[in-house]
């Protein structure tokens, strides 16, 4: 079982963006000293969900500072950038880190960003596919053209040319079609429980998806007991998901999805290893079982501050990766 962090940076009540983004690194440095295998870095924009917009920036800070663990983005958005351009930027992070970085990409939402970086919604609504076959083409070899809807030029080399093979988020059928028939594996998101995410990885294998190894998001919190565990997220984790679900802009005027914060996280402490050290361990082994998904990375920065976070990373690692490593 290989276990992860993932990093949001949220910005909660009281806090400087800069300094968020300058504790994620420490976080991160900690995770591989605690023996988390990797680190995967979200992108936000305009938002204190999480206040890195450029999660293959804050991986080369991080790849500076560490020497072992695997980093990745979860996910770089390929609805509001140029997929050559992403894929120069994961080549460069590919070789500068000694190959230990994954590069996860998804559609993103209809939000503000794309009127803001010019692509439209045009690319969020149908340019997924040609977005997703280019960077895999630029990943792929020496040299790329393109000869597309949405994007056409002559071949050029491509330098630094590396060979990876992304990781796709997949919230809905198509998008598992689509990462299925291109043989990629799934990042599935912390906020469906086992049962959707053992649906996903079926519909996955229907599709005649290869078998890879798919990767799960999820919440992580330890503490001496599970009850308490769970208290202790539901009392914090509403200042940071409040205004930060409340940041979504949608760049037309469809509404913007609700969601109940309180029951959200309620949920969120149900569904993922938030507890004792054994009962961390045993939602793990048990979501493992029902879905056959033994990569995960875990939301660790719930309670809102670097302090805290530190410390969950660092039990996490001393009391419940030892238990899974048996």
């Amino acid at each position: 079982m290989r276990i992860g962090i993932f990093v949001v940076a949220g910005l909660f009540p009281g806090q400087e963006a800069g300094r968020v983004l300058a504790d994620a690194v420490e976080w991160i440095v900690a995770a591989e000293q605690a023996g988390f295998d990797d680190a995967w870095i979200a992108e936000h924009h305009f938002m204190p969900y999480g206040v890195c917009p450029s999660p293959t920036t804050l991986a080369a800070v991080a790849a500076g500072r560490t020497g072992r663990i695997g980093l990745g983005t979860a996910v770089s958005v390929l609805s509001t950038q140029h997929p050559v351009a992403l894929a120069e930027q994961a080549a460069v992070l590919h070789h500068l880190s000694g190959g230990r970085f994954t590069l996860g990409v998804g559609r993103g939402g209809p939000w503000v960003d794309l009127e803001v970086f010019g692509t439209g919604l045009d690319r969020y609504e149908r340019g997924f596919p040609e977005s997703l076959d280019l960077l895999l083409a630029a990943l792929s070899g020496d040299r790329v053209a393109a000869d597309g809807e949405l994007f056409r030029f002559r071949e050029v080399a491509m330098m630094p040319p590396a060979r990876m093979r992304p990781v796709v988020a997949c919230t809905s059928e198509p998008t598992v079609r689509l990462a299925a028939e291109r043989g990629l594996p799934m990042l599935l998101g912390l906020h469906i429980g086992d049962d959707d995410k053992a649906a996903m990885v079926e519909r996955y294998r229907a599709f005649n998806g290869p078998p890879v190894e798919h990767v799960a998001a999820g919440v992580a919190y330890i503490a001496d007991s599970t009850i308490g565990a769970a208290r202790d997220l539901m009392r914090a984790m509403p200042a940071w998901l409040g205004p930060g679900l409340d940041g979504y802009e949608p760049v037309d005027d469809r509404p913007r999805p609700h969601r109940d914060v309180d029951d959200y996280v309620e949920l969120l402490t149900k569904i993922h290893p938030v507890g004792s050290a054994k009962h961390c361990a045993e939602t793990l082994r048990r979501t493992a079982e029902r879905t056959g998904i033994e990569h995960f990375v875990l939301l660790v920065e719930g309670m809102g501050s670097h302090e805290r976070t530190l410390e969950n990373i660092r039990r996490f690692g001393a009391e419940v990766l030892p238990l899974l490593r048996d």
